[in-house]
């Protein structure tokens, strides 16, 4: 095996996810969907599980969505500091005269 096959940084291999997963999620997704939405009963909560539409629909979706959207390359490329993002200075209170602050005895 080439040193070119184990290259993880291709664009092409970041921008899809695998094909057949998605597929799964996607099933998986819409199968508890319908679950919830056509029988009562999924919409329950018992002991062992607890809330079932979490399990049936919430935590599906979190995968496919995980799936497409968390990337570490990307991610990572993508993060910028907070002050980056400010655009406008901080606004600054306004004293008045003659008055300060109270300070702890």
């Amino acid at each position: 095996m080439s040193a070119a096959s184990f290259d993880f940084s291709s664009p092409a291999s970041q921008d899809r996810p695998d094909a057949g997963l998605d597929r799964a999620f996607r099933r998986v997704v819409l199968a508890g969907l319908a679950l919830v939405l056509l029988v009562p009963l999924a919409r329950a909560s018992t002991d062992a599980l607890g809330w079932l539409p979490l399990w049936l629909v919430g935590m599906p979706v979190v995968a496919w969505w995980a799936l497409h959207r968390f990337r570490v390359p990307t991610v990572l490329r993508r993060v910028r500091p907070a002050a980056a993002r400010r655009r406008a200075p901080q606004a600054r209170r306004l004293r008045a005269r003659g008055t300060r602050p109270a300070r702890a005895a």
